[in-house]
């Protein structure tokens, strides 16, 4: 059985992330990474972020981020400017072709769920909720300590 469940989990997640590569960098954004349109979502269109608040949302460091972010900057995709109140402090915000790239983004993972959802009665997506709240869940305990 927990060979059975390893391999359904390392199999899920590699799939995932094919599916989304194949998917998400494609024509427009084929000069980027899904790593890259990750970061495209975190940074995110509600305004601007600092680059602490997005390295914690992504849980990464500062100095990971900037690398990246050079590259986006650079393709066009965000754009960066310092604080006016503190120099120190980068704020980030999406290019028009941040943008189009964060919607392109959201809508592979609405396709995603609805092709997930139309499979499951109603009771099996109870259960497949709880039961993947519950991996975040322990996931998120064990990389904690």
């Amino acid at each position: 059985m927990k060979e059975s469940l390893n391999e359904l989990l390392v199999y899920l997640f590699n799939h995932i992330m094919d599916i989304e590569r194949n998917k998400l960098i494609t024509g427009e954004f084929s000069d980027i990474t899904t790593n890259d349109m990750h970061i495209i979502e975190a940074v995110g269109l509600k305004g601007h972020r600092n680059m602490s608040a997005v390295a914690q949302k992504l849980d990464i460091t500062v100095g990971t981020l900037t690398i990246t972010i050079n590259r986006l900057v650079k393709k066009g995709y965000v754009i960066r400017q310092r604080s006016q109140k503190d120099k120190r402090v980068v704020h980030l915000a999406l290019s028009e072709k941040g943008q189009r790239a964060y919607a392109h983004h959201q809508q592979f993972h609405e396709q995603l769920i609805d092709g997930v959802i139309e499979h499951l009665s109603e009771e099996e997506l109870q259960v497949l909720t709880k039961a993947l709240s519950g991996l975040i869940n322990y996931f998120h305990e064990t990389n904690v300590k």
